[in-house]
């Protein structure tokens, strides 16, 4: 097994290198960070090591790249003299949005082995949707990979054009989320109820509704059909949710982040 490194250890990276730390232990696992004091207290709390950036891309087989798309240009011209000049084989990680795999390999001036990941935040409880795309590597360096991130959550191999496309859902799609629970709670608010028990009942709603989704197989309209009684509450709700653009409003919010994450890419 292959040394790890993540390069950036914010909310994403810390999130993958806690998923990591499950199955990598002690010094096979180096974390780098600037404050240094982030990636110092996280090795701290994950009994691996810390380091600089160097280091990562010097021994590291896996080098992840869990920084935001507006330096992941600079950080690449630090580290690609040092991965160029070793004599072992890496595979790059990039998490970086919009970041399409040509561009990673012209910015290390190098055909490297490159994996492009999008991740949503729910890997922070073991929940999330991870979708890749592989150039280069060999199936034991992806069975590889994905054991690293078995523990973050469900793990696709999806190709680049998905990873442009479904990502925009998977990566963005969580806020969406948040933003109708806070509104479901806003409306139980309205009719009487106390902010805490709307927060929390509407959060276990959406839970529930998405695991009856996944598990049942059935299509989305007919499970709204089966809430939706003759004449009853919910239809009336739902009737109200049409008229007040719900999905096409869901809709535009896919296409504008997909949008911004095409400008992202050309930056």
């Amino acid at each position: 097994m292959k040394k790890v490194g993540f390069i950036g250890t914010g909310v994403m990276g810390g999130a993958l290198a806690r998923a990591a730390a499950k199955k990598i232990k002690g010094e096979e696992l180096i974390l780098s960070n600037l404050p240094s004091s982030v990636s110092e207290s996280l090795a701290g709390e994950l009994g691996c090591a810390a380091a600089d950036n160097m280091t990562v891309a010097k021994e590291c087989g896996f080098i992840f790249l869990a920084v935001k798309p507006n330096v992941i240009r600079s950080v690449i011209a630090e580290i690609a003299p040092v991965v160029k000049a070793r004599e072992s084989r890496c595979v790059i990680v990039s998490v970086a949005a919009g970041i399409t795999i040509k561009t990673i390999k012209e910015e290390f001036g190098s055909d490297l082995p490159v994996i492009r990941i999008m991740p949503n935040t729910p890997v922070l409880c073991g929940s999330g949707v991870i979708l890749a795309a592989f150039d280069g590597v060999t199936e034991d360096e992806k069975a590889e990979f994905f054991s690293y991130l078995s523990e973050a959550g469900v793990c696709d191999d999806v190709g680049e054009k998905m990873i442009e496309t479904a990502g925009t859902l998977t990566g963005c799609g969580p806020a969406f989320a948040f933003v109708i629970m806070q509104a479901l709670a806003d409306g139980a608010v309205a009719v009487g109820v106390d902010r805490a028990h709307a927060t929390k009942y509407a959060e276990l709603t959406l839970e529930g509704a998405a695991k009856l989704a996944l598990s049942s197989g059935k299509h989305l309209e007919k499970l709204k059909d089966e809430v939706c009684s003759p004449g009853g509450s919910t239809i009336e709700g739902v009737a109200a949710m049409e008229k007040d653009g719900v999905r096409a409003a869901m809709i535009d919010a896919v296409r504008a982040s997909y949008e911004k994450n095409l400008k992202l890419g050309k930056k």
